[in-house]
């Protein structure tokens, strides 16, 4: 009788094991390795690198070919990931430390990565991990090491680990003389490459750790929290408020204290060669241009230059509408931060220092929380109520009323709402004095901190939050069943775009002159420029203003009036480019949305179907938006209650979904309705032709007999297939091959 299955297994793992204690073949001792080289272990079968990756006996720790084993995609989600799962709300205790940043250093898929994204803002196109040269490879590898062994140094153009990929952007120090070499340390330029590399990493690293501890009332620098985030945030929960506070905290993100910065960011990462590095980066000197260099420079400049003709790998400027738009850039995102040497990684660092300041204002936020059983805002239990079909309807206010205090922030720029008697915005104004003093050492009194009613209309991303009287029509059924329809009069929360604003922005980039009369000026940055190309450009102006004032009640009107300035503006144009002296011969010729093609040549131009037809000219698009009708309505899509951002809120379904009390809640709850899941489904199947593969008899002994009963031998069966002994005769063996035949 043969020995049952798990027998014969433990047999051969025990013989196994006493083979491998009894005989141990001699190995090479290896050399002594570098910190940051992957050693090999002579008592184990493959080697561990301090990134935790498993290399053969037989790899070199130095090829960067045997490094790239893992997707850097996948490392970074799962960084994040964790970083969420231990900043999940639910739990009453602190959220526990984020994970050790420094085995993610030596990663060279990271670096790859981060060398990617670098590359891509410096040519303006993406390189495929594939197109990644192996001489690229080994100098990624130098540098990752020079980072690991605190050899780095930011700003040092004299040891280039990385070199740029464009070409000629950095010479090589060795081949320079003392000085082209003084030129080059004295002279201000953009950053080396491998700086950008390195901040890069850092960002990947770091980002993903404070996202998950942030503020949800910082709407700057953060991912998928926009200015139009902030604005449906404050129309959905701000119509309550009647006294507003504005703040300005710009000081702090143009002139950082680096002991101020490397203290904020310890709190939460206690890796000392990222802090390390983000500290060296801020003391690091950047050289700057000397007070008499511009002066020589503008003496040398030419009065007719030739035209500059851009290298192949060189990236283009942006295009003149983007150009444009960046000129309507609301105050609250004026200010970019840009520390030192930090570059990309400046932002996250200013939301760091930052994200003190919204923890305070959160423990504000629940001391004058003073909730009344009499009001639709708030409860005793602290659960929001108000108008949920209708947020920005304002409630009505009063002594008796809940009291309480709202905040957000978009950069160096905060909003703080409170509702109650101004006395209570006094106090929180002052106590928020004495906390920037203490703790940035910001200077603010009350002149920086006005306290304004929201009658006045209250400025915030270039919107006014104000209030106006609608009068909706009610209906209703009344007793009898009778259907009564009645005007209603109510307060609601207003948010519109400032014409004046608009106007100023428009002056700025001189489109126009004049505050009272706008008139239009021509623009003659397009004067060499095609009419369809220039009318293209501006199209591409104002679909992106439209968008910018979507969420604004008077979209239609304030989108309408930019059409009439940039038609006005390109008619005065088209005038002085081709000769017709006045826009009213402009607007004869070319139409009123100017789609008609205009000719430099005297009398009038030919029928524009006939010149499409033949190919003689191109198609010119008219401008848009030349009657307020034509301008899409506001949106007034209400924002979510406890809304977050689509990345944030895939990352907490799906921590959710991995987790093994959620899965088993599920499953109580499909046992508690009397249903099966999919997979139930399938063992069950499985198991059934598993039972009546082995109970079915072969076709030799089909003429000596039938087969036994299923009941009777269920037992004789599971005894079988665990081998766990039994009678072992000719129906077993015919059972278990009875499958291969089938099959």
């Amino acid at each position: 009788m043969p020995p049952p299955r798990r027998a014969l297994l433990s047999s051969l793992l025990r013989l196994r094991a006493c083979s491998s204690v009894a005989y141990h073949p001699p190995r090479p001792q290896p050399p002594p390795s570098r910190r940051h080289q992957f050693v090999a272990d002579p008592n184990a079968a493959a080697t561990t690198g301090r990134s935790g990756l498993s290399l053969g006996v037989g790899s070199n720790p130095l090829d960067p070919a045997q490094l790239l084993r893992d997707d850097p995609v996948s490392i970074t989600a799962s960084l994040w990931v964790s970083s969420f799962r231990a900043a999940a709300p639910g739990d009453a205790a602190p959220p526990p430390p984020p994970p050790s940043l420094a085995p993610f250093l030596t990663r060279l898929e990271l670096w790859v990565l981060a060398y990617q994204k670098a590359y891509a803002d410096e040519t303006g196109s993406y390189l495929p991990r594939s197109s990644i040269p192996a001489s690229t490879l080994a100098s990624l590898l130098t540098l990752r090491n020079a980072v690991i062994d605190a050899r780095f140094r930011f700003g040092n153009r004299l040891t280039p680990y990385l070199q740029s990929p464009r070409a000629g952007a950095s010479p090589d120090p060795a081949t320079l003389s003392k000085r082209k070499l003084r030129a080059l340390l004295t002279t201000p330029g953009p950053a080396p490459f491998q700086d950008r590399v390195v901040q890069e990493l850092l960002l990947l690293l770091l980002e993903p750790v404070y996202e998950a501890r942030f503020s949800p009332k910082s709407f700057a620098f953060r991912p998928g929290r926009s200015p139009h985030a902030a604005l449906r945030s404050i129309r959905r929960s701000w119509a309550p408020y009647l006294w507003y506070i504005r703040g300005d905290l710009s000081p702090l993100l143009d002139s950082p204290d680096p002991a101020l910065v490397v203290g904020a960011l310890i709190r939460d990462v206690r890796d000392k060669k990222v802090v390390d590095l983000i500290r060296s980066a801020l003391l690091t000197p950047v050289v700057t241009a000397r007070p008499g260099d511009d002066d020589a420079s503008k003496k040398k400049k030419r009065k007719y230059q030739k035209k500059k003709v851009l290298p192949e790998g060189e990236p283009k400027p942006d295009p003149y509408w983007l150009q444009t738009f960046f000129g309507f850039a609301p105050e609250e995102a004026l200010t970019q931060p840009d520390w030192g040497h930090c570059g990309v990684l400046s932002p996250l660092l200013a939301n760091v220092c930052l994200d003190e300041f919204d923890k305070w204002m959160d423990e504000k936020i629940k001391e004058f929380y003073k909730p009344s059983k009499s009001d639709v805002v708030g409860g005793e239990d602290g659960i929001e109520q108000g108008n949920t079909s209708w947020p920005e309807f304002v409630p009505t206010s009063g002594p008796d009323k809940t009291r309480k205090v709202d905040y957000i922030r978009f950069g160096g720029h905060f909003l703080i709402g409170v509702r109650g008697p101004r006395a209570d915005a006094a106090v929180i104004r002052k106590q928020l004095i004495e906390f920037c003093d203490q703790r940035f050492r910001i200077k603010l009194d009350n002149e920086s901190l006005p306290i304004e009613h929201i009658t006045k209309g209250i400025m915030f991303l270039d919107h006014v939050l104000c209030r106006r009287v609608v009068y909706p029509t009610l209906r209703y059924t009344a007793t009898g069943g009778k259907i009564i329809s009645e005007k209603g009069v109510g307060t609601l929360l207003s948010v519109t775009a400032s014409l004046k604003q608009c106007i100023r922005q428009f002056r700025k980039l001189e489109f126009l002159k004049g505050d009272r009369e706008p008139d239009p000026q021509p623009c003659f940055r397009m004067f060499h420029a095609t009419q369809a190309h220039t009318n293209s450009q501006m199209n591409k102006l104002l679909m992106t203003m439209a968008e910018w004032y979507r969420y604004a009640d008077n979209r239609k009107k304030v989108v309408n009036f930019c059409s009439y300035i940039i038609r006005g503006s390109l008619a005065k144009l088209y005038a002085a480019k081709y000769k017709l002296r006045s826009r009213a011969k402009v607007y004869k010729i070319a139409s009123r949305n100017l789609s008609r093609p205009l000719k430099d040549k005297k009398g009038q131009s030919p029928e524009y179907t006939n010149l499409l037809r033949m190919g003689l000219v191109d198609s010119v698009d008219g401008l848009q938006y030349t009657r307020m009708s034509m301008v899409p309505d506001p949106d007034y899509t209400p924002l979510p209650s406890g809304w977050r951002p689509d990345h944030e809120k895939f990352l907490m379904e799906y921590i959710k979904l991995t987790d093994p009390q959620t899965v088993e809640e599920q499953r109580s709850c499909i046992r508690e309705e009397g249903l099966i899941t999919p997979q139930d489904q399938i063992s069950m199947l499985v198991w059934s032709y598993k039972k009546n593969a082995v109970l079915l008899p072969s076709k030799e002994c089909d003429d000596q007999g039938s087969i036994e009963d299923h009941d009777s031998d269920t037992d004789e069966l599971n005894n079988k297939e665990l081998g766990h002994g039994g009678h072992q005769g000719d129906h077993g063996h015919q059972g278990f091959s009875q499958p291969a035949k089938m099959s």
